[in-house]
């Protein structure tokens, strides 16, 4: 159902796949939009429990693209250093495919919001839980429950992981 990568020699393990969706704030998800037009918006996230978790309103064109159709694909590039003289780039990238669906229930919600509210505030919990309270009613967790994912990184960071093994 889903390609294997071209040059699968540059697919990371799952896991550091993982931990770059862990570690970065920011990525861009790719829904159906209106006319089948593509949508690609940029978001925060938070992966937790095997899925990746977004907010937002509930009205909009996001929540409509999330309504109308399920599949989407979300892009994090964790590193992007381009190095003109030798005409490359060093990357580090994660795509995700998978299903979106509006979370429906309090408790999955709650949970996804706190993990995110933990993600980007965590010093600022209390405020952050009033936050919460105070837009409920207005707010949309968006889930996308990974069916595929993919990590990519170049071939020279590639090969400094290699030599850096080496000499372990």
């Amino acid at each position: 159902m889903f390609r294997k990568m071209r040059r699968f020699r540059q697919q990371l393990p799952q896991e550091e796949a993982e931990l770059i969706l862990r570690s970065s704030t920011s990525g861009v998800l790719a829904l159906l939009g209106d006319d089948d037009y593509p949508y690609a918006l940029p978001m925060s996230h938070v992966y937790h429990n095997g899925r990746l978790y977004f907010h937002g309103a509930m009205d909009g064109h996001k929540a409509d693209a999330v309504r109308r159709h399920p599949k989407a694909s979300y892009c994090v590039i964790a590193q992007d250093d381009v190095v003109p003289h030798r005409f490359t780039a060093l990357y580090r990238s994660v795509i995700a495919f998978g299903r979106v669906r509006e979370v429906e229930s309090d408790e999955e919600k709650r949970d996804a919001i706190m993990a995110l509210a933990r993600k980007y505030g965590s010093a600022h919990m209390p405020r952050g839980e009033a936050e919460i309270q105070q837009t409920w009613k207005r707010l949309m967790m968006i889930a996308l429950d990974i069916e595929h994912m993919t990590g990519k990184e170049s071939r020279e960071l590639m090969a400094d992981r290699e030599r850096a093994r080496a000499k372990e």
